[in-house]
């Protein structure tokens, strides 16, 4: 795993450009098809690798504007790992506080339209345990630039450092540095 993957939405977004040319349309992130993965280095010699439950959210295109912005919320009670003693260990008050936040939020601010195909920063805000922080995630270029598919991934990587989120337990045997991949698309807007 690398990291944070984002999102699978470009040939949905250019779906969409073509099927709603004027105004702004919100697209729904597949959750079927969509990840958030997350990996955090123990005692500095290998890591430990996640993947959360369930990721929905939303994508607006400003037609106009030519830019993107995205919301998405990632199921913290369900993080699949290595070993279930772990699973549970990161769900626990400890690390990510699922039974009181079961819900991490990312919200970006509007980026263009063009980084989905080409690739580019995006900058937003994340929640993590009821603590907001802004964050700027890696969008990668697309496979299938150009295309008109549902079918293309759009991935993001990044990387938060757990203290800022007030997971400050274990610093000698845990890096603070965990990196982030997202995985995202979308389904096909209506005709």
């Amino acid at each position: 795993m690398a990291g944070l993957r984002a999102w699978s939405f470009t040939g949905a977004l250019l779906l969409a450009l073509a099927v709603f040319p004027v105004r702004s349309e919100p697209i729904a992130l597949d959750s079927a098809r969509s990840s958030a993965e997350f990996e955090v280095r123990v005692m500095w010699m290998f890591d430990i690798e996640g993947r959360f439950g369930a990721v929905s959210g939303e994508v607006d295109v400003d037609h106009e504007a030519r830019s993107v912005r995205v919301r998405a919320r990632i199921d913290a009670r369900v993080v699949s790992m290595r070993r279930s003693s772990y699973e549970e260990w990161v769900k626990s008050d400890e690390f990510f506080d699922a039974a009181r936040h079961p819900t991490i939020v990312f919200e970006s601010e509007p980026f263009p339209l063009a980084a989905l195909e080409l690739g580019g920063d995006i900058v937003g805000n994340l929640t993590l345990r009821g603590v907001t922080r802004p964050v700027s995630l890696q969008l990668l270029a697309s496979e299938c630039p150009g295309a008109v598919a549902l079918s293309c991934d759009v991935v993001a990587d990044g990387a938060v450092q757990r203290s800022d989120f007030g997971m400050r337990t274990r610093r000698a045997t845990l890096a603070d540095k965990v990196r982030l991949h997202f995985t995202v698309r979308t389904v096909a807007p209506p005709e």
